[in-house]
């Protein structure tokens, strides 16, 4: 009896001292899958791949040329930021990837670009193409017809800074002075 009283004691007593002194467990979290390989179709009518835009940090946006609000406003944001960059941030891109390929052809986007920094680059294709990117974006975008028969679009206004690999670092803030904002891209270089 007195050996089994001293070996549950030294049981007890080793617990004790590894959940005393052993390393505190982290919890582990997958990184969120945002972003992926797409194909799609540029405002001079080339067709692009993610793979074009590696080697440099650059800003992804889901809009349409149709927006009456959200998306000039967040282009002409990344306009002022990309002037703010100044010279080693001439590499850096943003692409404005339609939510409405139905009427945003390469020459109406190329046409609406125009209006922004010439680092913003316009990205259509086909619907299903589209789709897929904004999947891959985790992006939302839907169809919602008005009363007079035409339609507009509802999407993410999320502006995602991918670094050079083409990997998801977060959502980009343009709440903020463009020189601040310019700071955070010049870091990804």
């Amino acid at each position: 009896m007195p050996v089994l009283l001293l070996l549950v004691g030294l049981a007890a007593l080793t617990t004790a001292l590894y959940l005393a002194f052993a390393p505190p467990s982290r919890p582990t979290f997958a990184a969120a899958a945002i972003g992926g390989p797409f194909e799609l179709v540029s405002q001079d009518g080339n067709t692009v791949t993610d793979r074009d835009f590696l080697g440099a940090p650059h800003l992804v946006f889901f809009g349409f040329t149709h927006c009456p609000d959200v998306c000039p406003t967040k282009l002409f944001e990344i306009s002022e930021v990309f002037r703010a960059l100044g010279e080693p941030g001439q590499v850096v891109k943003a692409l404005f990837i339609t939510v409405d390929p139905e009427r945003d052809t390469p020459e109406a986007l190329k046409a609406y670009v125009a209006s922004f920094d010439s680092r913003i680059v316009g990205l259509t294709g086909g619907r299903e193409a589209v789709d897929k990117a904004i999947r891959s974006y985790r992006a939302y975008a839907k169809k919602v017809p008005l009363k007079d028969g035409d339609y507009t679009m509802e999407h993410t206004a999320l502006v995602y800074l991918m670094d050079k690999g083409g990997r998801f670092v977060g959502s980009f803030n343009l709440e903020r002075p463009p020189e601040q904002a310019a700071q955070e891209l010049l870091r990804q270089l």
